[in-house]
């Protein structure tokens, strides 16, 4: 058995997974999320801003810390997004180095798109229908991954529309006005018409969705009275439900959002987005549900380590 360290910083959010992996799979030692929102501003600057860069370091301090308590002998830290999209990311790549040893790895969305699939399907319930759709909407992008669960994926596409991207875009106002909600529905539908022209969606069995806009459309779906992992993870979302859930945060004021039990309070301000591109994937797709996953980006660089 290994102990291993993977690290995912996006847009949005820098993770943690401590685990053991072994032939028989993988099992959590620990499990860490800081919203840091790296990607703060980069749609319109170009840059990763001073105050983003110095709350990631902080997260990263912190993460260094358990990383070498826990015993890890493998650390892997993976950025996307906003650090594909920086003019600036060197400042970023020195950072991190100076903290974990080793230096971030900023991958094309199609390598993202791998290893969330690799992570999501690898403990699905027997009863979920092939070919899987991986869905995983970031901050600043969203990955989409078809694949049949033998042979792994056969087409990957990444488009840039995630909750912190289309917020920026589009929401000025909260709740946005109508006029924005439809601006950033065409949109995502485009980056919709890109991905359905390099994979055939529609033939998805399932679609599986990963990262927080969904797993938090999950919670409110269950009804719990605060975020619960383990009760989210493999939830099946039916596709109306989505729609509502969608409908029911653009129209939420900010103090709403806020008072929902399962909202971690650094998605209040994107999830409305989150849960639109969500909703928007469904229609386009046709499925009559969504299976949430709490498995993603993490786990596949955790199996990353031992192979």
């Amino acid at each position: 058995m290994t102990r291993v360290a993977a690290i995912d910083c996006g847009t949005n959010s820098v993770r943690l997974l401590i685990a053991d992996v072994d032939s028989a799979g993988l099992r959590d030692v620990e499990r860490r999320m800081e919203i840091v929102r790296l990607g703060e501003g980069v749609d319109r600057t170009g840059r990763l801003s001073d105050e983003a860069l110095a709350r990631t370091m902080a997260a990263l301090d912190t993460y260094a810390r358990r990383i070498d308590e826990s015993g890890a002998t493998a650390v892997r830290m993976v950025a996307t997004s906003a650090t594909r999209d920086a003019a600036n990311r060197d400042e970023f790549v020195t950072g991190v180095r100076s903290r974990l040893g080793v230096p971030p790895e900023v991958i094309s969305g199609d390598e993202e798109a791998r290893l969330s699939y690799a992570g999501a399907t690898y403990d699905l319930p027997g009863d979920v229908a092939s070919p899987y759709l991986v869905v995983d909407i970031g901050g600043g992008s969203t990955e989409f991954v078809l694949g049949d669960g033998v042979a792994g994926p056969a087409a990957v596409r990444s488009v840039d529309v995630g909750c912190v991207r289309i917020t920026e875009r589009h929401f000025s106002a909260d709740p946005p006005a109508p006029a924005a909600v439809a601006a950033a529905r065409a949109d995502i539908e485009s980056a919709l018409d890109a991905v359905c022209a390099s994979m055939d969606a529609a033939s998805a069995g399932s679609v599986i969705g990963l990262a927080g806009s969904v797993t938090t459309v999950g919670g409110i779906y269950l009804g719990l009275p605060a975020y619960d992992a383990a009760a989210i993870h493999h939830c099946r979302v039916p596709a109306d439900a989505v729609r509502t859930i969608s409908d029911r945060l653009l129209v939420a004021e900010r103090d709403e959002r806020a008072a929902i039990p399962v909202m971690h309070p650094g998605r209040v301000d994107v999830i409305a987005a989150g849960a639109l591109i969500l909703r928007c994937v469904v229609d386009r797709v046709g499925v009559p549900e969504v299976v949430v996953s709490e498995h993603d980006i993490l786990d596949g660089i955790a199996w990353s380590l031992t192979t």
